[in-house]
């Protein structure tokens, strides 16, 4: 087997491995509230939110992936070693912010590092500006949006269920929980996975493996929403206990708030082919529930915490990123002068 070929399939391998961690990594994402207000056990809770990030596929399409392939950097330039390092970087910073149970952007760590190969490769010029522009305004817009939507959700079933008792309310809402959380998966299963999409659909064409214009081959869409499931399945339990349980204390209705303003954000970024970030946009959500019970519901040390994983998640996946290319190709150069 030609050797190019075999680093592509390794680099499809590694990129799968980072959809496992996206999953793995964001499965709090989807679950936090149903544990939080112990709707289901954690097991059930992401068996719950695995299926429907697995068919998410069926209701939207691919614009996040064609926006990560062609949107962000001149594919033109991109090359298996730009991938490899851009992969790798991400991997890394997924890594270690899960270790330390920090909710960070999955999407910016592959954003970033993907950025960051491609600078390290051949600098400024490649980067395609009003992209960039676009995920860096939503990685503010998205959870001020859920945090909008979920507040005002939360304002109007106050409103609508002032006169009932708070027994029967919690009933209705520990029921409707299962279609927030679904809806959430979804949104998770479309945005998410289709980062992963992107990239191999840039490697596929870099390496001249699709011919004609950019596409999304259907089976790397079916393997992406297969392995992000998966991950999810397996689920990311220090990150679901950051997010259900110390940002602040939730409720089924506004457990189901939180998951409805997020899912809404979440499907109208993905029908405008935005790659937004879900863990921004469910932190924000929750705070925003939080924070109609007063300043004091919210722990906002933890919050604070959170914001500074978030601004440091892509330049830190892209200098990571840059400098596994530089040793990549100061190997590839030192191999080529010993032959």
């Amino acid at each position: 087997m030609d050797l190019s070929l075999i680093l592509v399939i390794v680099t499809i391998g590694l990129a799968l491995f980072f959809d496992f961690l996206n999953g793995f990594h964001d499965a709090a994402n989807s679950i936090a509230a149903m544990v939080s207000t112990r709707l289901l056990k954690p097991h059930w809770a992401v068996l719950w939110a695995a299926f429907f990030n697995f068919v998410a596929f069926l209701f939207f399409g691919v614009h996040v992936a064609t926006t990560i392939g062609v949107g962000l950097v001149n594919p033109e330039v991109i090359t298996i070693h730009v991938i490899l390092s851009a992969l790798l970087g991400a991997i890394f910073w997924n890594i270690f912010t899960w270790y330390y149970g920090l909710p960070s952007s999955s999407s910016h760590a592959l954003i970033g590092g993907l950025l960051g190969a491609s600078i390290a490769h051949a600098g400024l010029e490649p980067l395609k500006w009003l992209g960039i522009c676009k995920v860096l305004s939503a990685i503010v817009i998205s959870p001020l949006l859920g945090m909008i939507m979920a507040m005002i959700l939360m304002m109007i079933i106050a409103r609508l269920f002032f006169h009932s008792t708070p027994t029967k309310v919690e009933g209705w809402f520990h029921k409707l929980q299962f279609l927030s959380s679904a809806f959430i998966s979804l949104g998770h299963g479309s945005n998410d996975a289709q980062k992963t999409m992107g990239i191999i659909a840039m490697l596929l064409f870099s390496s001249h493996l699709i011919d004609g214009r950019f596409y999304i081959p259907f089976w790397v869409v079916i393997s992406c929403n297969f392995v992000i499931a998966l991950g999810t399945l397996f689920g990311g339990w220090r990150v679901v206990k950051t997010m259900g349980m110390r940002i602040t204390k939730l409720r089924p209705a506004s457990g189901f708030c939180s998951d409805t303003g997020s899912a809404i954000t979440l499907a109208l970024a993905t029908s405008l082919g935005i790659p937004v970030s879900t863990t921004h946009t469910v932190t924000g959500a929750i705070i925003g529930v939080g924070s109609l019970n007063g300043f004091g519901a919210v722990r906002w040390g933890v919050a604070k915490n959170i914001v500074w994983a978030w601004i440091l998640t892509i330049p830190a996946a892209g200098a990571v990123a840059a400098t596994v290319f530089s040793v990549i190709q100061l190997f590839l150069t030192d191999v080529a002068i010993t032959f």
